[in-house]
């Protein structure tokens, strides 16, 4: 089978990237099925994460691993961050293989399978196999399923950030679903049920987007920078070296739980400087592009911030909600993974007020420098709120809710706008690459997550939350001072 021919990349027009001609919520068409898609896959991975943690700690005696709380808390820190590392593979494959469509079909199915063998193969190796199944497959979608969004909208269409709004919207239905559905089926029959439902859900989600992905404009299916069929025995031996790297490190004890979440960052951290240098003195890469490639540079420092914070949802947040939250409602007790459905909650009922915003503003609406700015600053603000309730024995859940509505703040103007930004500032031959790198951020990010929770425990959490609270708001203020030189650089793009 040969390589698929190389097409020289045009912008389609508006008309041409909604072939069907129907709209959702204003935006276009092909929307809905992403958004679905999406949906179902967030409920699948939020669902099987909001019970991960404690799958790994509790003891056996109660269905789970009986693993250290701080360890498990850097291992959930590292799969999270090797998601979005693979993000990186995700978007190679596309790039230079398949194409963003089949690219990310295909990580679907590795997703549902790594479900499957969590809810089926007992003890570590069945946590093992099924972290790094849904790991890579959920890189490869998250990379390409954002760029796929990106191909219904002209770059410079002022819909593009609300129609990333709305889908963000899609991915917090699933991450509100999930967590409760999950939580409630761990809690009455078992971990094992719980990943199983998470395997459902995916699976829904794979047959509805098989019936409508004819929908998509012609252009995802176009490979920019096809692979000559004489570097496939080079990147197999890459493969394989890596392969061999890895399995040396983890043999050897250089790599073990508890120091994989460091390894995660400082993996994604490298990567995200070779892209970097990448982007910057290839050939195909434009003077503008360059501009606008060293402009995201900040904006991916802020970025990892950000997440660092953030992410501790299914780290520090989970042990706060399982040791310090008082879950007791009229004498029923809420699972713990059900703290993690507030912040979807949120973003439910104010992503389409963002949208909504963002179209009505169109052209005079904050740049993504000051809107980064703002987000990483509130970000860090959630963080100072829970200095309040260091001396309470049993914090109120409607305090962790006001915490965690900050911090949906801050991520509405960080995560969706970020993810429209890497697709509008992307090189025209490397579009879903950018989209990784965005992705890499998060990854480094959700990596220091981990190995930030191992400092936290109930006699340190008013220096912990206090210090990485400050931290943060001082790194959003030095964005906002920064914003017009960094938007200079993007060259036109907002």
């Amino acid at each position: 089978m040969q390589n698929p021919p190389s097409t020289e990349p045009h912008e389609l027009t508006a008309e041409e990237r909604n072939p069907s001609g129907r709209t959702f919520f204003g935006q276009p068409g092909p929307l809905s099925n992403l958004f679905s898609v999406e949906m179902w896959e967030r409920f699948s991975f939020y669902g099987m994460q909001g019970i991960l943690l404690i799958y790994m700690y509790f003891q056996t005696t109660e269905g789970g691993l009986g693993i250290d709380e701080g360890i498990a808390a850097g291992i959930v820190g590292a799969y999270g961050g090797m998601v979005y590392v693979f993000c990186i593979l995700g978007g190679w494959v596309a790039d230079r293989i398949t194409g963003s469509e089949r690219a990310m079909f295909y990580s679907a199915i590795l997703i549902m399978t790594g479900h499957i063998s969590l809810a089926l193969v007992p003890g570590i190796p069945g946590l093992v196999l099924g972290l790094l199944l849904v790991a890579i497959g959920s890189g490869g979608l998250k990379a390409n399923v954002a760029n796929l969004v990106g191909h219904l909208y002209t770059k410079e269409d002022p819909r593009r950030d609300a129609g990333f709004s709305l889908f963000y919207m899609g991915v917090n239905i699933g991450g509100l679903f999930g967590p409760l559905l999950t939580g409630w089926v761990q809690a009455s029959w078992g971990f094992h049920l719980g990943f199983g439902l998470a395997a459902v859900g995916m699976a829904i989600g794979l047959v509805q987007y098989w019936v409508r992905r004819k929908d998509l404009p012609e252009d995802v299916h176009v490979v920019p920078d096809p692979l000559p069929r004489s570097h496939y025995p080079r990147w197999i031996l890459i493969a394989v070296a890596a392969l061999v790297v890895v399995g040396v490190l983890l043999a050897t004890g250089v790599v073990n739980p508890g120091n994989l979440a460091g390894f995660v960052a400082i993996l994604a951290a490298v990567a995200a400087i070779g892209i970097f240098a990448f982007l910057l003195t290839s050939s195909k890469v434009t003077g503008d592009e360059r501009s606008r490639v060293v402009a995201f540079i900040p904006l991916f420092i802020g970025s990892a911030a950000f997440f660092a914070l953030f992410q501790q949802q299914f780290t520090v947040v989970t042990l706060y909600s399982d040791n310090r939250l008082d879950r007791d409602l009229f004498g029923w007790e809420m699972p713990i993974p059900w703290v993690q459905s507030f912040n979807p909650v949120f973003i439910i009922l104010l992503a389409p007020v963002f949208a909504m915003l963002w179209t009505k503003l169109g052209r005079r609406q904050p740049n993504t420098p000051v809107k980064f700015g703002i987000g990483i600053a509130l970000m860090g603000a959630a963080f100072l709120l829970f200095l309040p309730m260091v001396s309470t024995a049993a914090v109120p859940v409607l305090w962790i809710a006001m915490i965690l509505l900050v911090a949906t703040l801050g991520e509405l103007l960080v995560s969706p706008v970020g993810l429209s930004l890497s697709t509008k500032v992307a090189p025209v031959n490397y579009p879903v690459l950018m989209v990784a790198l965005y992705n890499l951020s998060v990854a480094l990010g959700t990596a220091l997550s981990g190995s930030l929770a191992e400092f936290y425990s109930a006699e340190t959490e008013g220096a912990y939350f206090g210090i990485l609270g400050a931290v943060t708001i001082a790194i959003g203020l030095v964005m906002l001072v920064i914003s017009r030189p960094v938007h200079r650089a993007m060259r036109g793009i907002d």
